[in-house]
This record gives structure tokens, sequence and C-alpha cells, in this order.
């Protein structure tokens, strides 16, 4: 089977990736349908609602959701440093199958830029291990100041 052909300004999908790697711990929490996005729903690294018309999700940082919250974590975030054309086949799965391939879960969001890779927190060193064995880089996130880009 052939691999396909780049097209033109496309990052291979076969290339190494630079990913950065988020430092707080991030929590997935269920709401009803329909539910307002309570205050403690804040994070400085990532902060994502998907609502269905049977429940709301919320990932966030963990330090505030209430315990009584349905909640599954915590996570580690990790993101391609560099940003991707949309049109690029393969770039999350490149990223997810070295994961598979050694028994970590994932939990996966996209923004229009770059792919978030939510791990367990305590599979984030084997994660990164495994990425770096296919040849990837794992950095930390850098620090980005609120209203600053």
């Amino acid at each position: 089977m052939s691999e396909p052909v780049d097209q033109p300004g496309n990052q291979p999908r076969n290339q190494p990736v630079t990913l950065h790697q988020y430092p707080e711990k991030l929590v997935v929490a269920q709401l009803g349908p329909g539910a307002d996005i309570p205050a403690w729903a804040e994070s400085s690294s990532v902060f994502a609602v998907i609502a269905t018309a049977t429940e709301t999700t919320v990932v966030c940082a963990g330090r505030s959701v209430p315990k009584k919250v349905p909640q599954g974590g915590p996570y580690v975030a990790f993101t391609a440093a560099d940003e991707h054309d949309l049109d690029v086949p393969g770039m999350l799965h490149g990223l997810l199958a070295p994961l598979a391939e050694a028994g970590i879960s994932i939990f996966a969001l996209s923004t229009f830029p770059t792919d978030w890779i939510l791990v367990p927190a305590d599979k984030a060193d084997i994660a990164a291990e495994e990425w770096r064995r296919r040849g990837h880089t794992v950095v930390a996130a850098p620090v980005v100041q609120p209203g600053k880009s």
C-alpha cells in the first residue's frame, strides 16, 4: 500500500511533530442537557463545552470542580506545537496510534488550528516516551499571558 501524496503546503502526516505538554490537571465533567456553564469551569490551558440534546460535557481544570459532579480524570493535555491544515489526513491518527499500541486511553478534542490529546495523568510520562520513540519531540507548553498570543 503506498503512502498518500502530500498536497503542496500540507505537512506530511508521518513527519515528526513537536508536542506541547500542559502542566495542569484537567477533568471531563458531565452536566445535564442545556446546563449553564458554571463559574468553576475555567482553565488556563483549555476550556471546552460540548453540548448535545442529552447532556453537556465540560473539559476544564480539575482544581475547582465539585466532587458531586460526574467526572473523569485527571488528564494531562498535549497539543501539536504547530498549527496544521484542517484538510491534512492522518494527523491525529499518527499521534494516537502509538498510544493505542501502548494501551493508553485518550480523550481527544480539536480546535481550529490543532488537536488536543488528553491522556490520563498517571500515563502522561509513558505517552511522552512512546511519542519520543517514534521520533516526535515533547516539550513543556509555553506560558501565554492572558490577552496575548
